[in-house]
């Protein structure tokens, strides 16, 4: 009997030892998250030309961040810590962060009250959830101020994290960065900036601060 209750103690302590190596790796795993991110939208945010209240557009897939298929594993941990990231960097910057949702909700955004209002923006009604919405677009409408959802944004610069397709919502004319962040956990990182389109012919002179 004793020795089947050392056993069963012994089995019980490595429960909880296995439970807090878990927490431990994911603790970890959503701060290595937070920083990538972070180091990836500033380092965007340096050379995209942006100045204070300009909108910075982002899609993230958490599934794809946490090695799964698009659509397939929304995870609102994941999506916190890259909205973390991406957010501090943002208010750095003075810039406007508008979460783009999934196609449940017609890639709508998720931006403060205060730039839907001094951009003129329509509003439209509807609350993120995970799985309609997605969890970057819930995170981002839990930790704005005041969230308002948009139908669409002309954006100076974004972020597509996971393949979500960004560009519809980016100012004309889209220029490709290429970072010396690649990706975002698992997920594919696609970055761009903006630029105004050129016009005029060959004798036509151009402001370099603007290509």
């Amino acid at each position: 009997m004793d020795f089947e209750r050392k056993r069963t103690a012994m089995e019980r302590l490595n429960e909880t030892e296995k439970e807090e190596y878990t927490n431990r790796n994911e603790e970890a795993f959503l701060d290595n998250l937070e920083c990538e991110a972070y180091a990836a939208a500033k380092e965007l945010l340096t050379v995209a030309y942006t100045e204070p209240e300009d909108i910075f557009v982002v899609g993230c897939s958490s599934s794809e961040v946490g090695g799964h298929r698009i659509g397939t594993d929304s995870s609102p941990k994941i999506a916190g810590a890259v909205f973390a990231g991406i957010w501090r960097a943002c208010r750095e910057k003075g810039l406007f962060l508008a979460a783009q949702c999934c196609e449940h909700l017609n890639r709508a955004l998720v931006i403060e009250k205060k730039a839907q209002k001094l951009y003129r923006l329509k509003q439209v009604n509807a609350v993120p959830q995970p799985k309609a919405g997605g969890s970057f677009a819930s995170a981002a409408y839990r930790g704005f101020s005041h969230p308002v959802l948009v139908e669409e944004v002309e954006a100076s610069a974004g972020m597509d994290i996971g393949g979500t397709m960004i560009g519809m919502h980016l100012q004309r004319v889209a220029v490709p960065v290429r970072l010396s962040v690649s990706r975002i956990g698992e997920a594919g990182l696609i970055c761009a900036r903006t630029r105004p389109p050129f016009t005029g012919g060959e004798r036509a002179v151009y402001n370099p601060n603007l290509m």
